[in-house]
């Protein structure tokens, strides 16, 4: 594994900060922190060829880890609960102004890694629209279209975080 470079960190925050500001999100406010987790996230890059949750163990097997890609699965949860995601490094508009302190967050994710979706919107009927419909399991983003598409329009997940949802 090659030596992270403070450039390359650097880079990657800053991108980070941009995307998550152009969709809605915060970045922690703590830049030393957040550099830290960046710093996780290349280094679990490097380790098993995706940006795993640093603050998760990771099995090494992208299928199997899907949930715990940054940005993962429980993000906007941990943020409408706590005001931050479980690692700390999406925090809500709240904690980025400093007027909510940020907490403990226990861990969402099952044992054994991810379960199928189930809920609520599953009582939508979106048989007669033709295509098969996908959700980003990211943002919960809905397409009807033949295949997913390969990044999701609002969080920016790749192709093989949608599933199929009808």
């Amino acid at each position: 594994m090659s030596e992270i470079s403070e450039r390359e960190v650097s880079e990657v925050w800053q991108r980070l900060a941009e995307e998550a500001a152009a969709s809605g999100y915060h970045v922690n406010p703590d830049e030393t922190f957040g550099k830290d987790l960046v710093r996780g996230l290349l280094e679990n890059e490097g380790r098993y060829g995706y940006r795993s949750c640093p603050c998760r163990l990771a099995s090494g097997t992208r299928s199997q880890d899907l949930d715990i890609i940054c940005p993962c699965d429980y993000r906007d949860t941990d943020l409408d609960e706590y005001g931050a995601c479980y690692c700390a490094l999406y925090v809500s508009e709240e904690v980025s102004r400093g007027d909510k302190p940020t907490a403990s967050i226990p861990e969402r994710r099952p044992v054994g890694g991810p379960q199928p979706h189930t809920g609520e919107l599953e009582r939508i009927d979106v048989r007669g629209l033709g295509f098969p419909v996908w959700r980003c399991r990211v943002c919960g983003y809905l397409c009807a279209r033949p295949e997913p598409p390969l990044v999701c329009p609002v969080c920016k997940a790749s192709k093989d975080r949608f599933e199929r949802f009808v």
